[in-house]
């Protein structure tokens, strides 16, 4: 009689679990890549000092994209935005490194934009890629390039720092690995078995050769602090960590950020990487 009762209560109970997993399972992909609360792209010839580009993926997409060349001496940074942003918050965050001359391409990624196809995982992969291959193909090559990623991005340029013989690597609010993040938040679903999209930053960071920059704010409640740290250690010496004390996971907005990455520029440059010599 018992028996029955608990299982009238516990059935219901697990397929309702069932249910709710299913769907997180099912909705992944749109949930991790908010391209839907991307600003409005920008009127990206009107965008003063760039240029707009457009590279073909190796799946067929053609993606948007802005270029400005380097000064004389000057490095081109790859910039890789984070989520719920796109172009119009790339050309405000790297402002002051324009200022300063630095090339710069604002990488495009699929579904953000206005662009074409649907992000995921090998995409943002793929996007990198050809935006590596635009810049090769028009004389700057990846020893010429350092990989800027923030948050979201920092997937995409830890995979391409990762493959390529990059100048340096810079990651600004970056994880360990997506699943790292999503487990806390949904602590009663196996995330770690369930995602499909993993960007396992903190398993591919070792071989990257390049110098490696980390920034994080303390009190980031998104990605917190500790992600940044586990990665400073995979990276081993040639990675250098900047802690920002209470700056939440909005870092890339901080004026004092770029500051410190056209200062660590400058030591890579006396150090002898790529054009940074």
């Amino acid at each position: 009689m018992w028996s029955g009762k608990l299982l009238s209560i516990v059935l219901p109970l697990v397929g309702f679990y069932l249910v709710v997993v299913g769907a997180l399972y099912a909705l992944q992909r749109p949930m991790i890549f908010r391209a839907d609360m991307s600003p409005a792209p920008p009127d990206l010839h009107a965008v003063p000092g760039f240029r707009e580009v457009s590279y073909r993926t190796e799946d067929g997409l053609d993606l948007r994209a802005l270029h400005r060349p380097a000064a004389a001496g000057r490095p081109t940074l790859v910039y890789f935005h984070g989520n719920a942003d796109g172009l119009s918050g790339s050309i405000r965050v790297t402002a002051g490194l324009a200022a300063e001359g630095y090339g710069l391409l604002l990488a495009g990624y699929r579904g953000y934009d206005g662009n074409p196809g649907s992000p995921s995982e090998a995409g943002l992969h793929a996007d990198g890629r050809a935006a590596l291959g635009w810049l090769a193909a028009n004389g700057v090559p990846a020893p010429d390039t350092v990989l800027v990623g923030n948050s979201l991005g920092s997937g995409p340029a830890t995979e391409l720092a990762a493959s390529f013989p990059v100048a340096g690597l810079v990651l600004i609010s970056g994880y360990t690995s997506l699943p790292d993040v999503a487990a806390p938040v949904y602590p009663f679903v196996p995330v770690r078995l369930l995602m499909r999209d993993r960007f396992d930053n903190i398993g591919k960071i070792g071989r990257v050769a390049a110098p490696v920059l980390i920034l994080h704010g303390t009190a980031d409640r998104t990605i917190p602090f500790g992600h940044a740290t586990a990665l400073a250690a995979a990276a081993g010496d040639r990675a250098r960590l900047v802690p920002f004390e209470g700056a939440g996971h909005e870092l890339v907005g901080s004026p004092a950020l770029f500051p410190v990455i056209g200062r660590w520029l400058d030591g890579l440059r006396r150090r002898g990487h790529g054009t940074l010599n």
